[in-house]
């Protein structure tokens, strides 16, 4: 009989994004990935410590953690954290080091490579690839990791085109969801036509686009679930456009559930969205989704289908598609029920599961002479 895998994410991260949810998710699942898990965690963020630990995963937990660049530096390029993270993995009996965002990358590497370990990497976007103040030792660590999976097929053709001396070690693991937990919700019949938007508010989610254009839509009301950096300019362009009674910020929900069931349609307005969790969340609970089309949008929102894609990626542009999407709800309610069916057919949490199943498999036996 095959020994389960035992891996140790290891997770450096402020905000709880598609990352962090994607990981409570796989790691709750010890059955379904053919590993135990546990999490090494460094975060300044108390309410990630709590959302991670209410998934009832074991914590290796760093205490709080500076999240400035200095901070980041000396974590990933100093000995004190690396020294810190390589006892975790002995104690844990680690056979493979799962990192995911991008601070987790080189100390991630770095520790793993101390003790021979194989590494898995997961690439959740692309960001990191474009942003100069990234650039130090991002080649290196990729080099380094025996294992990368690409959210999407967008994020798999960047990577293979960006750094070719890893497309051969690139594979992609779409996203999936409970369906059981994000199940079909009915939808209301009458009152304004709402759209959900969960997202962090951060500047790189354009949410300002979505207000402006909401703006140009008679009716049309937005039920905004988030935070981040950028909440008080949107709401600041929110009153400016004398559109406070009708775009309603919810603040960060633990559960979106009830903010999609609420309303008739999902929008999303990235900037390159790798995949969108959130997406496939309100696709799975019937609702169509709005979205420019890039990224990996296209992937799971089908013009047409399940949702709208938008190809230009401006205010007027989205102002005349929301008129098209307010003027019949009977319309959405059947794009709804199509993207419901895509989902269970295509982003069920239990293919993603199989799909780092295989993943850790591939690495079984794996050893560097690193050590």
């Amino acid at each position: 009989m095959k020994m389960i895998h035992k891996v140790v994410h290891v997770v450096v991260a402020g905000d709880i994004g598609g990352a962090e949810r994607l990981l409570v998710d796989l790691t709750t699942r010890p059955a379904e990935s053919g590993a135990e898990h546990c999490v090494a965690l460094m975060t300044p963020n108390p309410k990630l410590r709590t959302y991670i630990a209410a998934s009832g995963i074991t914590i290796r937990d760093r205490g709080p953690v500076r999240a400035d660049p200095l901070s980041y530096l000396w974590r990933a390029f100093g000995p004190d954290d690396v020294r810190w993270l390589r006892t975790v993995l002995t104690e844990q009996c680690a056979t493979i080091v799962h990192v995911h965002t991008y601070a987790s990358h080189v100390i991630g590497v770095r520790a793993a490579r101390s003790l021979g370990l194989p590494v898995v990497r997961t690439e959740h976007g692309v960001q990191h690839y474009t942003d100069p103040s990234c650039a130090l030792f991002r080649s290196w660590a990729l080099r380094h990791s025996d294992c990368v999976v690409a959210v999407s097929d967008y994020v798999g053709r960047f990577l293979s085109r960006r750094a070719p001396f890893v497309a051969d070690r690139v594979r992609v693991v779409r996203n999936g969801v409970d369906t059981c937990y994000f199940a079909p919700a009915s939808s209301s019949l009458s009152g304004p036509f709402t759209l959900a938007l969960v997202c962090r508010l951060e500047p790189w989610k354009q949410v300002d686009l979505v207000i402006r254009a909401a703006a140009r839509v008679p009716g049309l009301r937005v039920c905004i679930a988030g935070d981040g950096s950028a909440r008080a300019a949107l709401e600041m362009l929110t009153q400016k456009l004398g559109m406070t009674d009708r775009i309603v910020f919810m603040g960060y929900q633990s559960d979106p559930r009830p903010v999609i069931a609420a309303c008739d349609a999902a929008i999303n307005t990235s900037r390159d969205e790798p995949l969108g969790l959130s997406v496939i969340e309100a696709l799975a609970m019937g609702r169509p989704v709005v979205a420019f089309d890039g990224g990996g949008i296209p992937e799971i929102v089908h013009h047409g289908v399940t949702g709208w894609l938008v190809r230009r990626h401006n205010v007027e542009a989205l102002a005349e598609t929301l008129t098209q999407v307010v003027a019949s709800r009977a319309e959405a309610a059947r794009r709804g029920r199509a993207a419901c069916d895509f989902v269970r057919r295509e982003c069920r949490i239990e293919t993603m599961c199989e799909g780092y199943a295989n993943a850790y498999e591939s690495l079984r036996g794996v050893r560097h002479a690193d050590a």
